[in-house]
């Protein structure tokens, strides 16, 4: 009889990155390629001064975010007709298949950390060309 191995804990140290789907670069965090996680993603990302995320979004499972410095303007809606700012210490939930493009529209790039229920991290993301532009 083949044992099965036992989950364990894992740490995840800051020296892979890796250029998602989105446009921005992220921290390769915990998520099922990393740790073999189950049910949940976590990762940062820092956007920098003047750049944005490619219009998306996320089949299935939502999406947290938590800015740890900096600031960032997140466009939302069918048809990205909402917004919201969010500052050092400030959070947001997205819920599923919700459209978002999240921006740095401020001069020091912005740093935060994204939690999904989505444990493959670029699985479930879903680009939206045809709102990018409508982000302004």
């Amino acid at each position: 009889m083949t044992e099965v191995p036992r989950p364990t804990c894992r740490v995840v140290r800051p020296a892979d990155a890796y250029g998602g789907k989105q446009g921005l670069n992220y921290f390769a965090g915990i998520a099922a390629e990393t740790v073999g996680s189950k049910g949940l993603c976590m990762h940062v990302v820092t956007i920098p001064p003047g750049a944005r995320a490619r219009a998306h979004l996320h089949e299935a499972h939502e999406s947290a975010v938590y800015v740890l410095s900096g600031t960032a303007r997140t466009w939302y809606g069918e048809r990205l007709e909402h917004y919201a700012d969010m500052g050092p210490g400030e959070m947001m939930y997205i819920p599923a298949g919700v459209p978002h493009l999240p921006a740095n529209l401020g001069t020091e790039p912005c740093t935060a950390i994204i939690a999904r229920t989505d444990p493959n991290e670029q699985e479930s993301v879903v680009l939206l060309p045809d709102l990018d532009a409508l982000a302004k």
